[in-house]
């Protein structure tokens, strides 16, 4: 039976933190945690799972550190630690083995080598077909 997070293969934990609101940027979007750790050039789950393992102080000042990196949200200017406070109540608490194998994962647990097999045999059954039809036509003579 196939896994339920096969379409999302990110821990749900994750989403409250990563879908929280960082403020607007200067066209009137709503920038989200997610998307602000994107624009740093973070990968957001790695970064939301390094956060989750930090404890919560420690988790706020390095929110915090990057909130003052971000230029897209002129309102974090002034406001970058009570932003970071709040969203670091968002980090998912309690055992987090679970949760950290998943955010690091990269969904390759066995699923890649059965999709490769299955690409080589449809490659080999191109080919074949390609043979066939290549071989079977003639002028007749």
């Amino acid at each position: 039976m196939a896994e339920p997070n096969v379409l999302n293969p990110h821990p749900p934990e994750f989403e409250r933190f990563l879908y929280a609101s960082v403020g607007e940027d200067r066209n009137g979007f709503v920038v989200t945690v997610l998307s602000a750790l994107a624009r740093l050039g973070l990968d957001p789950w790695a970064e939301t799972a390094d956060l989750a393992t930090l404890g919560r102080d420690a988790a706020r000042s390095r929110l915090e550190i990057l909130l003052a990196r971000f230029r897209d949200v002129p309102a974090l200017a002034g406001d970058q630690g009570r932003v970071a406070r709040d969203l670091s109540q968002l980090l998912p608490e309690g055992p987090m083995s679970g949760i950290l194998k998943r955010a690091t994962s990269t969904g390759t647990d066995g699923r890649l080598g059965t999709s490769r097999a299955i690409w080589v045999v449809l490659a080999i059954i191109f080919i074949l077909f390609q043979m066939f039809m290549v071989g079977g036509t003639g002028s007749g003579e």
